[in-house]
């Protein structure tokens, strides 16, 4: 039984929670420095098994629907489902369980939330099919991660506000940057069995060119944030290191040495995202 758990784990790449989990606590506290009310610790929990119900549906979902494509590719076919560790079937019950765990989680949140849960699960879960018709597929995958920001805030207010949409606007081309450099790794492959990104596209030399743009849109709204709220320096001590780390994947990944893109990916990304949530969380608690 204790395999089966690891293989779940593994199917959804469960460690990469990190990506976007931190931003969800940012948006929790940050709706908290706006409204003159103690936090609400077992709402943090509801928004955390939000966070995970979410992703999880999310990944399984998509590790279903490309498990043909992942059975051809080189670098995926010892995925969980074509290695035959885990059946379609299973993957699916899965997706659908964890679901209904999210919107029946976010009816004891409040009304918005729950009004809107089927419009965030529809996006994170129609990035799936986007590599089947456009290239612009990062860019939905960096949406379905913004929501995190935005989503706990609301969770928390129950209203829209400007600073949480920045937060997510920070995530949405920070995402999509740093998909396009792992994509690197399939340029060819999508290219053979017609799947569209934006390495497939444009080759990876312009497609690091993109993610950078990106990156520079993301840090646009970093500087962005920091000009409209009252944050103290702590605010762009995690905002310096957040765009250092964001500079520093680009100097590491080349057009002709892919070699350390699951470096760039995981470790720089999830460290940054860490970092720049701490010291935002440390910034509006003090």
């Amino acid at each position: 039984m204790r395999l089966r758990f690891k293989d779940y784990l593994s199917l959804v790449k469960f460690s990469h929670t990190v990506f976007a989990l931190p931003f969800a606590f940012v948006g929790y506290f940050l709706a908290y420095h706006h409204a003159p009310l103690e936090p609400d610790w077992k709402l943090f929990v509801m928004i955390v098994l939000c966070m995970v119900f979410a992703r999880n549906a999310a990944m399984s979902f998509n590790r279903f629907i490309d498990r043909n494509f992942d059975k051809l590719n080189p670098r995926t076919k010892m995925r969980e489902i074509p290695s035959g560790v885990i059946s379609p079937a299973a993957a699916i019950t899965f997706t659908v369980a964890n679901a209904i765990l999210f919107i029946g989680t976010t009816f004891f949140i409040n009304p918005l939330v729950f009004y809107l849960s089927p419009v965030a699960l529809g996006v994170i879960l129609f990035y799936s099919y986007t590599k089947r018709f456009t290239m612009l597929s990062h860019l939905v995958l960096g949406l379905g991660l913004s929501l995190a920001p935005i989503g706990a805030y609301l969770a928390v207010t129950g209203k829209f506000s400007l600073l949480p949409v920045l937060y997510s606007l920070v995530v949405l081309f920070w995402v999509a940057g740093f998909d396009i450099i792992y994509a690197l790794q399939d340029e060819n492959f999508d290219r053979q069995v017609k799947l569209h990104s934006i390495p497939a596209a444009v080759g990876a030399r312009w497609a690091l060119t993109i993610a950078l743009l990106f990156h520079v849109l993301s840090t646009v709204m970093v500087f962005a944030i920091g000009a409209l709220a009252d944050f103290n320096l702590y605010y762009w001590i995690g905002g310096g290191l957040f765009i250092g780390l964001m500079v520093y994947q680009h100097t590491i990944v080349r057009p002709t040495d892919l070699s350390r893109v699951n470096m760039a990916f995981a470790t720089t990304n999830g460290m940054a995202s860490v970092l720049f949530a701490t010291f935002n969380i440390i910034s509006i608690l003090t």
